[in-house]
């Protein structure tokens, strides 16, 4: 008797574990309470949430249950094919520029010659907060870079496991560079933003083109219109990369995945004009003017390269320096 009920229970045991199974092959609906759903189902999701497709997830975070997401493929199809041509062809563009700036115009000389006697153009502390800011946009530019062409340029030369390091520190180094880049944008901002101000005779300076094209140069204030151009560019643009960086850095903390998204694109477009600019600025700045560099490495500038490039400037400086040694000359020169 005891043997009968044990094989009976074994029986409707068994018939329960295949009982699921036998409904599947069969094509049984499933049970829309359950943890799976059909094709139909998924597709009148997709119809009604314009084309997202979630599941049910366990964590508190409901991102998770994301399975499709359109916008994602979206962003995909950004990141992986127009910010690529944006970035090629903002920088590549402008590397061609200065080449070909360079082949026909060569260095831009002091037509004077040098003077032998210099004036200080920037003090220390704008020199250091220039650098700082340029240091570290470098560094971040180049890992920025690295990010959206690395795995064409850099990943065939080094090879994927050196490319994973120099890809992972090279992340670390973009968070947090990011923190001195942001104060310098602000220390910029407050140290030259009364010096670059549109002014009207700066449309005849980009008129003559500063200069750059010819041996005439029109007069400019302590920072002509092109140094203004690449002033708001670096405060305007820094700040837009800066802001949109940090909502990547801290993800989901102000916006949801369409915002991240956002920001992703704002960054991504930004950074690449940036480095575009900035590459025609360190140019003229280094190798193509002659005198140039001075100004942020000693801080002080020929006099004639001074009175070429902005002679409104070195008036002002001469006549605050003749008031300092001679007091009463203003007064008198007035009666």
């Amino acid at each position: 008797m005891i043997t009968r009920i044990l094989a009976a229970a074994a029986l409707v045991l068994a018939l329960g574990f295949a009982a699921p199974a036998f409904a599947q092959v069969s094509g049984t609906p499933t049970n829309p309470v359950s943890a799976t759903a059909t094709a139909e189902e998924l597709e009148l999701q997709k119809a009604l949430t314009g084309g997202r497709i979630a599941g049910r997830g366990s964590i508190p975070d409901a991102q998770s249950a994301n399975l499709i997401q359109p916008a994602g493929r979206d962003w995909r199809q950004f990141h992986n094919v127009t910010l690529t041509w944006v970035g090629g062809i903002a920088v590549l563009g402008m590397l061609g520029i200065i080449a070909l700036f360079y082949a026909t115009r060569g260095r831009v000389i002091i037509d004077s010659g040098r003077a032998g006697r210099t004036i200080q153009r920037f003090n220390l502390l704008e020199r250091a907060a220039h650098w700082m800011t340029a240091s570290t946009f470098v560094v971040l530019a180049l890992t920025g870079l690295n990010l959206t062409f690395g795995r064409w340029l850099v990943l065939p030369l080094v090879g994927p496991e050196a490319f994973a390091t120099v890809t992972l520190w090279g992340k670390y180094a973009h968070n947090y560079l990011s923190f001195p880049f942001t104060l310098g944008i602000v220390l910029l901002f407050l140290l030259w933003v009364k010096d670059n101000i549109p002014h009207a005779r700066d449309i005849g300076w980009l008129k003559a083109a500063g200069g750059l094209f010819g041996h005439e140069h029109p007069p400019a204030a302590r920072f002509n219109a092109g140094q203004k151009m690449v002033f708001w560019i670096t405060v305007l643009g820094g700040t837009a990369v800066a802001v949109s960086g940090y909502v990547l850095i801290f993800p989901f903390f102000v916006t949801d995945i369409a915002g991240m998204q956002l920001a992703h694109i704002v960054h991504g477009v930004i950074s690449v004009l940036m480095i575009a600019a900035m590459l025609g600025h360190i140019y003229i700045g280094s190798l193509g003017m002659e005198g140039a560099f001075d100004a942020m490495g000693s801080g002080q500038v020929d006099l004639n390269w001074a009175k070429e490039h902005h002679s409104l400037w070195v008036e002002d400086e001469m006549k605050k320096a003749r008031e300092t040694v001679h007091p009463g000359a203003k007064a008198q020169g007035a009666d």
